[in-house]
């Protein structure tokens, strides 16, 4: 079954709300008057991390402000510059958020992937964030805002939180590429670096490849996903 797009209201991070079940409890047992200072604190942090995933999973970076986040979700300023300086420190956490959770799906999902048909596999694994962002709209849009359109000066904050997705999907490509038949031409090291480079790009080129046709649902965008993936991997010139 294709995973659907859903409303934003009940796919954004699902998994939050019950993250936050057990304190949820914890509060109307005890009522905010009686929790500890350390549980008002983390209660607290976590509301505007919370409203902080909310707009930065539905709005581009450079059009969420502290203020919007305050005003939309209830927040005062006062607790939110008392817990987080910058919108650049909210993003970030959003960010690293993003990655972790992206790099549980593709490692859970991957281990399905056959690496023996080096063509499939490659296909198969770049897929599984195409299927990760359809499942979750929000996480593509904080995924665009830090890769696709990345803010030049947090660029080595991203890149750094990026890193261990990148080196898991180096290990992979590294395992798959031992597999393949290539070119005599081509040495290994320079294909890893290929498809490396592929995996970086590949959603600005995505972006591109769909403008005219611009697809609103998720069967759609993963179709044009396949077919520009095919093409880069296989190429366009009858051989």
């Amino acid at each position: 079954m294709q995973p659907q797009r859903l409303s934003m209201k009940s796919s954004l991070f699902l998994w939050q709300r019950k993250a936050l079940n057990g304190q949820e409890n914890c509060i109307r047992r005890k009522g905010i008057r009686d929790m500890t200072q350390r549980e008002r604190q983390e209660h607290a942090k976590k509301t505007i991390f919370q409203a902080a995933l909310a707009e930065f999973g539905a709005q581009p970076y450079e059009t969420v402000t502290m203020d919007r986040i305050c005003s939309r979700h209830g927040i005062s300023k006062g607790m939110m510059y008392h817990y987080f300086s910058s919108k650049d420190e909210l993003f970030l956490l959003c960010v690293k958020e993003l990655f972790q959770s992206l790099q549980v799906y593709i490692q859970e999902e991957s281990t399905q992937i056959q690496k023996e048909n080096s063509h499939a596999a490659i296909r198969q694994y770049f897929m599984l964030r195409e299927r990760f962002f359809a499942r979750e709209p929000a996480w593509e849009v904080i995924f665009e805002s830090a890769m696709v359109h990345m803010p030049e000066h947090l660029r080595a904050d991203i890149l750094e939180l990026r890193r261990p997705v990148r080196e898991m999907n180096r290990r992979f490509l590294q395992e798959v590429i031992a597999e393949m038949s290539l070119r005599p031409a081509v040495k290994a090291e320079h294909a890893a670096r290929y498809l490396e480079s592929l995996e970086c790009v590949f959603r600005r080129i995505l972006e591109q490849y769909c403008a005219k046709d611009d697809p609103k649902d998720a069967r759609s965008m993963l179709a044009a996903a396949e077919e520009v993936l095919d093409m880069l991997l296989l190429g366009i010139l009858k051989r």
